[in-house]
């Protein structure tokens, strides 16, 4: 089945005060998206939201202030996805910076503990013999881990940026904007960019304090790893994200990242100087990401946290094959998902809601499997793998479309039927959950029941975003740059795309999957490539395309090309 793809113009208010170096292209993407000046299209550092208002802030400053100058074991619990690693190496970098001398790190396996801080990972850190626990990227709903850890007597602190459960863990602190009460403007934070938030009201407390006999601490040495985790986990691009995520790629564009950072760029032929959200997105996030899916996710943040180029480069080698392996393995895994989707739909309609389970998927595989057939089909999708091979316990990845909040369709599941899931979490667009295996058919009918109850119809009509249409003076190599590097381009500030009718001129097959077209418009001719555009069938005389305006760096020069992102006959 493919959902039905319309292509919608959006309505382009009125553009306000702009400089010179804009170009009038650029002024009408940002005026699309709201930004109707300088300052609200590209926020600098100085916009950068106070932290007043975050709750459990001074306690989060107090409990690390105070475990600094008594100089108490301090140790980072991270999680095992990018935003996860790269929180954890902010803390652990962060903290020596502000003058702890004993911080250590740990993260939870994904086969072997599940997901955050558990009570068997407690039951492991024992031997680490720590004073204060650190969770970044989780926590608000590790309730019993936490507990395990309190009754070890070891204190709490939790940053967590997930939305929380009915009843908050027993912490000492806990600093997530999504809990009740919390006052602070942007609630878009990943869980790296909380950390970072944490440092800079621990950075204020020290130095009330007076502990830093010389220069503060500069923490902006530290915004490669809050860009990076910020984009990888998809939350949604706002100003303050925006002006932290931009920020951490100068930085990274500068060379000035860390070794391990400037490693994975390198490794996945992805120039620095030209580093863009998108590079971050495709390729180092993805490799971050592979070692928690397959492997250990250790192994990424000691890529981050190494000062050693040599070493980066080598770890960074081994996240790539990883993350080769994770790509075949995706690959099998989201074609005997399709084979299921096809036999269900020889019978009937695919449901509303699909879930799909097979007892030999891997755990850390599933929720690229349901992105995959989500965009595919444009409708909530969940894929489930035992937690470990042989376990009657499943493993579910929910991914969701827009206007469809899956956490709380997963906490419906929960309110309605007691006891069929065992624990779950996560955002609107994404969520995580646990069940058994024995309960995996009640469940997909309660969930099912319940998605084509609330989701309206009209959602399942996929929707292709167009800045409109380009005049042949726009097919420029200088807009084609500017519109490359006028982000950070992500979710809630989408990448500047266009359409048009054109005439196919010629056209190629190349790497088995993708198109390369000639084509012709606007009185030119111009290139274009649609990666796994390739169907088997010849093209028609002349298509309706979706694109991205880009420099074609491989020809040089002034060239650029089309990058097409959706194409039907005209």
């Amino acid at each position: 089945m493919t959902p039905r793809v319309m292509v919608r113009r959006r309505e382009v208010p009125a553009a306000g005060e702009w400089t010179g170096a804009t170009p009038p292209l650029l002024r009408r993407v940002y005026a699309a998206r709201n930004a109707l000046d300088e300052t609200q299209a590209r926020p600098r550092l100085s916009q950068l939201l106070p932290p007043d208002g975050m709750s459990g802030l001074d306690a989060a400053a107090g409990l690390l202030a105070s475990a600094i100058s008594g100089d108490r074991h301090i140790l980072v619990v991270g999680d095992f996805d990018c935003d996860g690693a790269t929180a954890c190496a902010l803390g652990v970098k962060g903290l020596r910076l502000l003058g702890a001398r004993r911080v250590s790190h740990a993260v939870p396996n994904r086969i072997t503990h599940g997901y955050g801080l558990s009570p068997a990972l407690v039951d492991e850190l024992a031997a680490l013999s720590p004073d204060l626990l650190v969770t970044v990227d989780h926590g608000i709903a590790c309730n019993a881990g936490i507990a395990a850890a309190k009754a070890r007597g070891w204190q709490v602190l939790v940053t967590d940026h997930h939305l929380p459960g009915d009843t908050l863990p027993d912490a000492d602190a806990i600093v997530d904007p999504n809990q009740p009460g919390d006052r602070f403007p942007s609630k878009a934070l990943a869980g790296v960019g909380v950390m970072f938030y944490v440092l800079l009201a621990l950075r204020r407390r020290l130095r009330e304090q007076g502990a830093f006999a010389g220069e503060v601490p500069d923490l902006a040495v530290l915004l490669d790893l809050v860009a990076v985790g910020t984009v990888a986990d998809l939350v949604p691009l706002d100003a303050n994200n925006r002006a932290l995520v931009a920020a951490g790629l100068r930085r990274l564009r500068a060379g000035q990242g860390c070794p391990g950072l400037n490693a994975l760029a390198e490794v996945s032929r992805r120039p620095l100087g030209r580093l863009t959200a998108a590079d971050i997105g495709y390729a180092i996030g993805p490799r971050l990401n592979a070692a928690g899916r397959l492997e250990d996710m250790a192994l990424g943040i000691e890529c981050l946290l190494t000062d050693d180029p040599r070493q980066a480069r080598e770890i960074a080698a081994t996240l790539d094959e990883i993350n080769s392996e994770r790509r075949a393995v995706q690959q099998q895994m989201t074609d005997e998902a399709e084979a299921a989707v096809a036999r269900v739909a020889l019978g009937e309609a695919v449901p509303v809601g699909l879930c799909l389970h097979d007892p030999d998927w891997h755990p850390g595989v599933v929720g690229l499997v349901a992105s995959k057939l989500k965009e595919r089909l444009h409708r909530p999708v969940i894929a489930f793998a035992p937690s470990e091979p042989g376990s009657d316990s499943l493993r579910g990845s929910a991914r969701s479309i827009p206007g469809f909040h899956i956490r709380d369709a997963l906490a419906d599941v929960a309110s309605r039927h007691p006891g069929l899931v065992e624990r779950f979490g996560g955002h609107a667009m994404a969520a995580g959950l646990s069940l058994r295996a024995d309960r995996f058919d009640a469940f997909r009918d309660a969930f099912q029941s319940i998605v084509a109850a609330t989701l309206p119809p009209e959602l399942l009509a996929a929707e292709v975003l167009s800045d409109g249409a380009l005049e042949s003076v726009d097919f420029a190599r200088a807009n084609a740059e500017a519109l490359r590097d006028g982000g950070p381009w992500g979710q809630g500030f989408p990448e500047p795309q266009f359409d048009g009718d054109f005439e196919v001129l010629g056209w190629r097959v190349v790497g088995e999957r993708h198109l390369k077209l000639e084509l012709g418009g606007c009185g030119m001719r111009l290139n274009a490539i649609h990666f796994g555009g390739w169907n088997g069938e010849e093209p028609p005389s002349r298509v309706r395309i979706a694109y991205r305006l880009e420099p074609d760096d491989y020809r040089g020069g002034d060239a650029i090309q089309l990058v097409v992102v959706h194409r039907e006959p005209a």
